[in-house]
């Protein structure tokens, strides 16, 4: 049974945390405030997803598209850092000779988006060697352009590809360049393909932590999370435990009520739940999210005296983690065998 299929089985929901033992008593009335004398500092920020989704594997290996490419005179080509043909269509765009920088730039076309997919151009330096977005004061021999084939919003689709190329086509034809694109309808078919295999691989796993009796302030929550290594996220209403590594994706988000987010007083706020969430794909495994995931939900439980819940309010057990974990393990594998390794730079693109 694949991991999508066990959560449809359980009403489409994903299970989180340790339930803390026992039964606890509200210690109070009104809203659960924070220790004025271990009011959090709260600093640091969430890490720009923009770059991380921006990027892709290191380990791309020319391919069909590279294939079509020609070396540099004297030099050795570099992969690109941008485009990959595991998840990218790339159309290669050929010169006579090399371009400033500058007259790359002003054709480039106003959006790098085609539809909802993101696509890049890039050039190959004259002089380094290296694919890099233009630069004034740059020379290059050759570009070329990636437009991503599927991301969570579906796969690419006639009118996006056409799209793409509308686009690329202009720029060539400001350099006075000519391109190749890939067959549409083998990119289409490629890109359906990678959405199906991405929609059956994909998992974001969330629960609700319920105040069993008083609610909390948001100041109180916030000490609470603090605690546990969470931080402000760069949107209201969300805080999140970042990752080590610069740039990447947080590993854990916990998200409330965006209102409360922005009372101008976070004493005078009420919540009683919030959620913790974990996007499976977008963290390697070796760094163990999903116990990460289960640690977080137990201390925050036992800290702001919560239930770990379903979205329908009820209270989740054990024994359904070790049933998630047997799953995960399985998707792991074979995001794996598709050179996909979940926190991949490539796999963070594909499941955006």
């Amino acid at each position: 049974m694949t991991l999508t299929a066990m959560l449809a089985i359980l009403g489409g929901l994903v299970l989180a945390g340790v339930i803390a033992h026992g039964a606890w008593t509200a210690r109070k009335a009104g809203p659960r405030r924070a220790d004025p004398q271990l009011e959090p500092q709260l600093g640091g920020h969430e890490p720009d997803m923009g770059e991380a989704q921006a990027a892709v594997s290191q380990g791309f290996q020319a391919g069909e598209a590279a294939d079509a490419l020609q070396t540099a005179p004297r030099l050795a080509r570099k992969p690109s850092n941008r485009v990959d043909a595991l998840i990218d269509a790339i159309a290669v765009i050929s010169l006579d000779a090399p371009v400033s920088g500058e007259m790359a730039i002003s054709h480039l076309p106003g959006s790098r988006r085609a539809g909802t997919k993101p696509f890049h151009i890039e050039g190959l330096n004259a002089e380094s060697g290296e694919w890099e977005l233009p630069q004034a004061g740059q020379r290059y021999s050759e570009f070329q352009a990636g437009v991503q084939m599927a991301n969570r919003s579906g796969a690419m689709n006639e009118i996006e590809y056409s799209e793409f190329v509308q686009k690329v086509q202009a720029f060539a034809d400001g350099l006075g360049a000519f391109v190749q694109f890939p067959d549409m309808l083998e990119v289409v078919a490629h890109a359906r393909e990678l959405d199906q295999f991405a929609s059956e691989h994909d998992a974001q796993l969330a629960v609700l932590l319920r105040a069993r009796n008083a609610s909390w302030t948001l100041g109180f929550v916030q000490q609470m999370a603090l605690r546990h290594g969470f931080v402000p996220g760069a949107v209201p209403g969300r805080l999140v435990m970042a990752a080590d590594e610069e740039g990447a994706p947080p590993i854990l988000l916990l998200s409330f009520d965006a209102q409360a987010a922005l009372a101008e007083d976070p004493q005078a706020s009420s919540l009683r739940e919030i959620t913790l969430s974990l996007d499976v794909p977008q963290t390697a495994e070796a760094l163990e999210p999903f116990g990460t995931w289960q640690e977080a939900a137990r201390g925050l439980a036992r800290d702001l005296e919560a239930d770990v819940c379903d979205d329908r309010g009820q209270v989740l057990n054990l024994h359904a983690f070790t049933s998630i974990g047997q799953e995960l393990a399985t998707l792991y594998k074979a995001l794996v065998s598709r050179d996909l390794a979940a926190g991949s730079l490539a796999a963070r693109r594909l499941f955006s």
